[in-house]
């Protein structure tokens, strides 16, 4: 391994420095781009979709558990799924290996919630698998369901992972995002997929339409067991 020079703290900070102009170059492009999620159009979901979740058969509409955004990722977990390493067990002890990173990077769901917003995962394994995946895995926060229809193929998401992205009015839901490949692997964080909604952070430093929700940074952030209490 070939290492690199070894400075002074002097020139170390100096290097430091040159290479924070970049990056906050990438920042600023980041939030950018951000901002034109928030502005791409919106697309009807006209079918009726049905999920198996652990208490029943439920509805694309239930998923949102109330709130206004859902974010879907779909996790390949099912008998004939097979991307395991060699020799490290197979379905039902096992999921896909990236999807299975995915899930172990999954911040908790609380600060989410708290921008109004759900995360969910979809499979096409039972419900009883899933359960036992989940607990054995450490996923129990993870809200995730069993894709019963079209969905995947709707979405997508029927031969490789991905995100999509919703937001309801009322009982009228619209999808108004998706990324798979390459942009999945930096899911996980709450600002990763807060990035990727309609609304945003929805803070006050956002560039957003006008009318979106909007309060301001730190002000809303909290332990996550603290979410809902009252003082």
């Amino acid at each position: 391994m070939k290492i690199p020079p070894i400075v002074s703290p002097q020139d170390w900070v100096a290097a430091r420095e040159e290479l924070l102009v970049e990056e906050k170059k990438l920042t600023r492009a980041r939030d950018a781009l951000a901002a034109k999620r928030r502005r791409m159009p919106w697309m009807a979901v006209e079918k009726e979709y049905r999920f198996d979740g652990s208490g029943g058969p439920l509805s694309l509409l239930d998923l949102f558990e109330g709130r206004r955004q859902l974010i879907v990722y779909r996790a390949f977990y099912a008998p004939d799924v097979t991307t395991y390493p060699d020799g490290d067990g197979a379905y039902p002890e096992r999921a896909c290996v990236g999807c299975s990173f995915v899930a172990d990077q999954v911040a908790h769901p609380a600060h989410l919630n708290a921008r109004d917003t759900t995360l969910a995962f979809v499979s096409r394994a039972p419900q009883a698998e899933i359960q036992g995946l989940k607990e054995r895995m450490g996923w129990g926060l993870i809200p995730w369901y069993t894709i019963t229809d079209d969905f995947d193929k709707d979405f997508g998401v029927d031969e490789w992972h991905g995100t999509n992205a919703f937001i309801r009015d009322g009982e009228r839901i619209y999808r108004t995002y998706f990324v798979d490949s390459r942009g999945d692997e930096a899911m996980g964080s709450t600002w990763s997929y807060l990035d990727i909604t309609a609304l945003g952070r929805q803070e006050e430093w956002e560039d957003s339409p006008e009318g979106y929700p909007q309060t301001p940074p730190y002000g809303w952030w909290n332990y996550h067991d603290a979410y809902g209490k009252t003082a």
